[in-house]
């Protein structure tokens, strides 16, 4: 059978990541596990090595590994998912939503990928264009969310909204998201979004900061596609996929949103239910002897 190869994405900037690293190295060559390392730490730990600049140094990886919290598992997934990849997250962070194992489970998890032992679980992303003067001047996906959001605290945007080309809800507020069942637990629910189980495919609309008693979170099919257009008076929006910023948008562009042809595939290793972990994590976020 084929050597499984497994590459890691390692956030370097926290120290906990740098102390598991060359024990971790020590552990994949005792235990037969090839590894792929980026580019400018490979040598140190005489490891091959890969570059998300040369998507062909990334297609020889059979799995990729974040060892961060869940903002590094969601720039990995950016690469993994239109090559293909499945992906698995270490928690070295607080809330770990989207990370599959915590440290101590870390050594367990990579044998099972090594033997082979894991299921697979699809995520639905988001896709969006934003077209100037009928042309595509931006692109992106997302696997969390997509946020539109001023730029000035101290002004209002107003939004219209057409869902499946139907005019739905013009949203006067600070800003709007389109979230994914997957990103339902991120900047959506601090706004004041549902949970939403994440292998629902739905995209998640909640305004920021809404300046109207009507407007609230709406969930829709996440084949529905979304366009949205700003309204007058016209105030500096920026459009961000996944906490990177695509471009700002100007008053005659329009975004428009619908289901990436991408799926980010997350490996399981344990039957450990959704529902018995979702509470744990969330409580995570109110304990502040981590800060």
């Amino acid at each position: 059978m084929k050597k499984i190869v497994i590459g890691i994405f390692p956030n370097l900037e926290k120290d906990k990541v740098q102390k598991q690293m060359a024990p971790l190295m020590a552990f994949c060559r005792a235990n037969n596990i090839d590894i792929l390392l980026p580019r400018d730490i490979a040598p140190q730990y005489g490891m091959d090595s890969y570059c998300v600049k040369e998507e062909e140094s990334m297609r020889k990886m059979d799995a990729a590994v974040s060892l961060g919290g869940d903002g590094t598992l969601l720039r990995m997934a950016r690469y993994m998912a239109p090559l293909n990849i499945p992906v698995m997250g270490v928690n070295f962070g607080r809330l770990g939503f989207l990370t599959e194992v915590e440290l101590p489970q870390m050594q367990s998890a990579f044998l099972k990928i090594r033997d082979r032992e894991y299921t697979l679980e699809n995520r639905g992303m988001l896709h969006v264009q934003v077209f100037e003067n009928g042309k595509v001047a931006a692109e992106a996906h997302a696997l969390n969310d997509l946020v539109l959001a001023k730029g000035y605290v101290s002004q209002m945007t107003r939004l219209q909204v057409k869902i499946a080309g139907e005019i739905s809800a013009n949203y006067p507020s600070d800003g709007l998201i389109i979230a994914t069942a997957t990103g339902s637990t991120a900047y959506s629910l601090s706004a004041g979004g549902p949970i939403v189980y994440p292998g629902l495919e739905v995209a998640i609309l909640t305004p920021i900061c809404a300046h109207a008693l009507h407007t609230r979170p709406i969930v829709i099919p996440l084949k529905d596609k979304i366009e949205i257009s700003v309204m007058p008076p016209f105030e500096e929006i920026s459009l961000s996929a996944d906490g990177v910023i695509i471009k700002s948008i100007k008053e005659n562009d329009v975004v428009v949103v619908d289901a990436s042809p991408c799926f980010a595939k997350f490996i399981r290793t344990s039957p450990a239910s959704y529902y018995a972990t979702w509470q744990t994590r969330l409580l995570r976020g109110e304990d502040t002897t981590n800060f």
